[in-house]
């Protein structure tokens, strides 16, 4: 049977991305993305819900975001979900779910397209893979 893991996201980007290095010398980018849920309850009042997601974008994709994706700054993404766990401190098993981003559009004002920040790049360009 087919199936899809596909997640689309726009929102702005919570915290300036972390950049580190696999042992392997992989390049690996993480940093935070919100996105805001709205709509209108039965009264007729306008609610809003925020949610919170943890990004990661490897390889070249992943020197493009710690290079231009900067914290407040709106920002378009497509990738996939992932999971990953590791024992906690206390013997217990910590789960992450995170979206390992495959392609970044930098979204904003029309002087940062001007000093060439609106422009995207996907992992197929950079040659970007997720580690495994």
């Amino acid at each position: 049977m087919k199936s899809v893991n596909s997640v689309t996201l726009l929102g702005n980007v919570t915290r300036d991305p972390e950049m580190k290095q696999t042992t392997g010398g992989q390049s690996v980018c993480t940093f935070g993305l919100a996105t805001n849920r709205v709509w209108r309850d039965p009264k007729g009042e306008k609610q809003s819900l925020p949610e919170f997601h943890n990004i990661v974008a490897w390889g070249g994709l992943a020197d493009f975001c710690s290079q231009y994706v900067k914290k407040g700054k709106p920002l378009y993404l497509e990738g996939y979900l992932k999971t990953r766990s590791w024992d906690g401190p206390e013997g217990s098993k910590i789960f992450r779910t995170e979206i390992v981003t495959e392609n970044v559009i930098l979204l904003g004002p029309r002087e940062d397209a001007e000093n060439g920040l609106n422009m995207g790049v996907s992992a197929d360009q950079e040659g970007a893979s997720d580690g495994e």
